[in-house]
């Protein structure tokens, strides 16, 4: 403990102890009040609805009928089927992910072409999953004069026009849907997995082979073991954690002849209860939030060490980290081109008017500018444009501020009581908005917010919120001990200091800022549970647009470039900052 004098006053620095034990923690009663916002929007709504919904799944009408509704909803004929798919996009996805995402990190390092295929993967990322969606119904459209991938597979298989596989059709639908994903979220991977190959110190190495070791021994003992398994592992969660979300992707790319081959469980809770809590689509949705909030506090303690390892007083040269081999750049630069195709389906058929798009292909018609001045001289995009903006940007500076209030007294909590905290701000991140969708329209009404732009607003910022407190609480707890010297003394009461901390935690402060932002305005499920006529956020707009899709299908890429635009923009812009905040959430 230092005394020294600031201004003329006594100034006490309980600076003992490890670095992040509390050195500019506030009083009892600033705690309380810095906490209040986020405990009331956490516990009335999230962890009320949840309560709800699973008082709903054993009751009946207010009376305990035990277990009923879950033998109701398991015994359905196709309940099984739906289990399953979900079980399989929750394994098979996250592994496809996160092999390539690694393979593709370490072919893109040290070559010139590197960062440009890193550019070229991110660039789905920030894509709306509607978007995602509508591409790729465009390139598996069934017709092989439209669809590309449908014309492609037809003459590789030597069949005619009549005979093409049907990449949207029963059979296949579940692994078209997996391309998808997977396009919309290697690039993810690859960044995260850089960024940890740049955090293995190259000496590790030269160690390994000092001792005998070979390529093998090198890249179980340099890479994986002090590094590589943790991130495989946030990196899986993660993959994990969205596949729980593909609600928008299976809505808008299949048909809906094949809607049911294709239905997982984010799809059944929506269509057996809606907006409303019933007793099969809630024991239904206390299996999903079960499934996911279970499997993410295990990949989380697998996880609990820091990430990435502590600084480095040298960081790492370069130039002594060896290219790839030819063979790996070459892999590299394939999947480059392999993620542009769709991005350029996307493109080429937003140049095509209504009739053009519906009856050839886009490499059959000239291109023209007539789907993109049809909707910029109407009123409808520009509103839901302007409404999506203004929701996203009020809801980005809300979450900001409130999980600022709340990650800076939390920082400072040590042990059990930290990893608890985390561990809750885990599981409250990841809760599926459908489960608790009948609670929290409920929990609306009462404060005649239901169906309104408020709403809707209340809605998101209620989930945004766990995972920012969960990344700025982690950002604070690892500054140095000398910022955290230099905030106390800088500002004189606790505001002063959260000020100083959050300029200290730029990136982190960035990263949420643009996630948030980027998760309001790609989103489509909270907008079609909770919105009114007055309020229709651009993810929405888009999937009305692609009831029509054939007749449409030009007007609606044309749309979907327009709404992709700003996201990417900030995706790229902040790509270094997202990986920072993104492994900086795992838990302490």
């Amino acid at each position: 403990m230092s005394r020294v004098r600031v201004l003329g006053e006594l100034a006490v620095l309980d600076d003992v102890g490890p670095p992040r034990r509390g050195r500019a923690y506030p009083a009892a009663g600033a705690t309380s009040a810095l906490l209040l916002p986020a405990i009331l929007l956490l516990g009335g709504l999230v962890l009320w609805p949840v309560l709800r919904t699973v008082h709903a799944s054993v009751t009946t009408d207010g009376h305990w009928v035990g277990a009923e509704h879950f033998r109701t909803a398991l015994d359905a004929p196709d309940t099984g089927a739906v289990v399953g798919r979900t079980v399989l996009w929750a394994v098979l996805v996250p592994a496809v992910v996160t092999a390539l995402g690694y393979l593709l990190a370490a072919a893109s390092r040290r070559s010139q072409e590197g960062g440009l295929v890193r550019l070229i993967l991110l660039v789905p990322v920030a894509l709306p999953l509607v978007v995602t969606g509508v591409t790729f119904r465009l390139m598996y459209d069934p017709d092989p004069s439209r669809g590309l991938a449908t014309l492609v597979a037809a003459r590789l298989t030597g069949r005619s026009a009549a005979d093409a596989p049907q990449l949207l059709g029963p059979g296949l639908v579940t692994v078209a849907l997996m391309s998808a994903f997977v396009w919309a979220w290697v690039g993810l991977a690859v960044l995260v997995f850089r960024a940890a190959l740049d955090a293995v110190p190259p000496n590790l190495a030269d160690a390994v082979r000092a001792y005998g070791g070979g390529r093998r021994h090198v890249l179980w003992d340099a890479q994986w073991r002090p590094l590589l398994l943790r991130t495989v592992a946030v990196v899986f969660a993660l993959v994990a954690v969205g596949t729980s979300r593909t609600f928008d992707l299976i809505l808008v790319m299949t048909p809906g002849s094949v809607r049911d081959e294709a239905a997982v469980l984010a799809l059944r809770v929506w269509q057996t209860s809606g907006g409303t809590t019933t007793g099969e689509g809630a024991a239904l949705g206390v299996v999903w939030l079960v499934a996911v909030i279970g499997g993410i506090l295990v990949a989380a303690l697998f996880v609990r060490q820091a990430w990435p390892p502590p600084r480095a007083e040298a960081p790492p040269d370069p130039d002594r980290v060896a290219p790839p081999r030819r063979v790996f750049r070459l892999l590299a630069a394939g999947a480059a081109v392999a993620w542009l195709v769709p991005l350029v389906v996307l493109v080429a058929t937003s140049l095509h008017g209504q009739v053009d798009a519906a009856a050839r292909g886009w490499w059959s018609a000239p291109p023209g500018a007539g789907s993109y001045r049809d909707l910029v001289t109407g009123t409808e995009l520009w509103r839901t444009l302007a409404f999506t903006l203004l929701l996203a940007t009020v809801v980005t500076a809300t979450v900001l501020v409130v999980a600022l209030l709340a990650a800076y007294p939390l920082a400072w909590l040590t042990g059990p009581a930290a990893q608890a905290t985390g561990l809750l701000l885990l599981a409250a991140s990841v809760v599926p908005v459908q489960v608790i969708a009948g609670p929290l329209n409920e929990v609306l009404g009462l404060v005649l917010s239901s169906g309104t732009a408020r709403g809707l607003a209340l809605v998101h910022v209620a989930l945004g919120v766990p995972f920012a407190v969960l990344v700025l609480r982690n950002a604070f707890a690892d500054l140095p001990a000398e910022q955290v010297r230099g905030a106390r003394l800088g500002g004189r009461r606790w505001w002063g200091t959260l000020r100083r901390l959050a300029r200290h935690n730029l990136p982190a402060v960035v990263a949420v800022s643009v996630l948030e932002f980027v998760q309001v305005w790609n989103d489509l499920v909270v907008g079609l549970l909770f919105s009114g006529p007055e309020a229709t956020p651009l993810g929405l707009f888009l999937a009305g647009q692609s009831r029509g899709f054939v007749s449409n299908s030009g007007a609606l890429a044309a749309a979907s470039v327009l709404a992709s635009v700003l996201p990417v923009l900030l995706v790229v812009l902040a790509r270094r900052q997202l990986v920072a905040g993104l492994v900086s959430g795992g838990v302490r």
